[in-house]
């Protein structure tokens, strides 16, 4: 059996959590019957390997077996890596009749004329999501499976999604990409995050936002004074406009999972007692990153209690309407501080 078969087949078992792994084998559906019978599972996870791969040497497995493997994996454990997203722009007439034979096609066809040695696997999902794992070597040497890039596209979207992609191979996946979606143009759509259902859904609109109108108010209780009566109502109402507006910015349901926000300032430096920065004719520059388990939640709940001022912030209300986590900050003319579209 060839060593990098092997080693590729015991990093793919080692990432896959132990009361994972006999259910992703069933749906691998390359053991028989007597070597699935074969596997005791209250045997350590080495023990396992070890039997896994006498099974591959006697079965021949080649690599094309073995990333199946770890795509069943991947495709029903999305959330493993971090997710970039990108835009597909100006389609050409056939864009909207291109389907998965097409795509597979013209995929595989274009990115083998960039590249001498690269291995692609194209697998349709029962989301209608079509995933593309990507090996990639280079003219002297072959793919290394080890460390591979997966991109997932929904056909007919303008929307694609990649993790793993080295800078130096981004070009050529753009291209192969803007070819065989029959597109003239790719851009990075500046959102990122680990939950891939969150931003795919963030991005395409896809997640439900309920905007209520009205709020109403809790219900006074017994043997109050008329002066208490009138002071809770006034702070309930400033709570409920709290929570409309911030409901208004974020939405009412469940909101799509990003993990973080990233802001780079270049403004210009406003403080009268810092004349030495003030004065500078360059802008001031920083990034701010505001990092949560739920980011666009936890805005909604700093702006419903009173954390943060409402109206919302554009700063903060522009991630869900514009679809984006990362945002340049530059001084429009003489007014005040605002979003510019420059891109990453």
């Amino acid at each position: 059996m060839d060593d990098s078969i092997k080693r590729l087949l015991q990093r793919i078992i080692k990432r896959i959590p132990f009361e994972m792994l006999e259910t992703t084998l069933e749906k691998w559906g390359r053991l028989t019957e007597a070597q699935r019978n074969s596997l005791d599972f209250t045997q350590s996870k080495w023990a396992l390997t070890e039997r896994l791969l006498a099974i591959c040497e006697e079965n021949e497995w080649s690599i094309k077996s073995i990333t199946d493997l770890e795509m069943i994996y991947i495709i029903e454990n999305p959330n493993l890596g971090m997710w970039n997203a990108f835009q597909l722009l100006d389609p050409d007439e056939g864009a909207h009749s291109v389907d998965l034979l097409q795509f597979k096609k013209q995929f595989k066809s274009h990115l083998s004329e960039l590249i001498r040695h690269v291995s692609v696997k194209i697998k349709k999902h029962t989301d209608e999501a079509v995933w593309i794992r990507i090996a990639w070597g280079d003219n002297f040497s072959r793919p290394n499976h080890l460390k591979p890039t997966y991109v997932v596209h929904h056909l007919q979207t303008p929307y694609v999604f990649m993790t793993s992609l080295n800078s130096k191979l981004k070009p050529l996946l753009s291209q192969a990409l803007i070819l065989s979606t029959k597109h003239q143009t790719i851009k990075d759509a500046n959102l990122r995050g680990r939950n891939l259902s969150s931003i795919r859904d963030l991005l395409m609109r896809q997640y439900q936002q309920e905007f209520p109108t009205k709020y109403p108010s809790p219900l006074a209780e017994k043997n109050q004074t008329l002066s208490n009566r009138h002071i809770e109502a006034e702070h309930a109402q400033a709570a409920a406009n709290r929570h409309r507006m911030a409901c208004e910015a974020f939405g009412r349901g469940t909101l799509p999972q990003l993990q973080s926000a990233v802001y780079k300032l270049e403004t210009k430096f406003r403080d009268h007692t810092n004349k030495t920065m003030t004065e500078r004719e360059e802008p001031f520059r920083c990034v701010v990153k505001f990092t949560s388990t739920n980011l666009l939640e936890s805005f909604r709940h700093c702006a419903s209690s009173g954390i943060a001022s409402t109206p919302v912030s554009p700063l903060l209300s522009s991630v869900p309407s514009k679809g984006r986590n990362y945002f340049v900050v530059t001084d429009n003319g003489p007014g005040p501080t605002q979003l510019s579209q420059s891109q990453n």
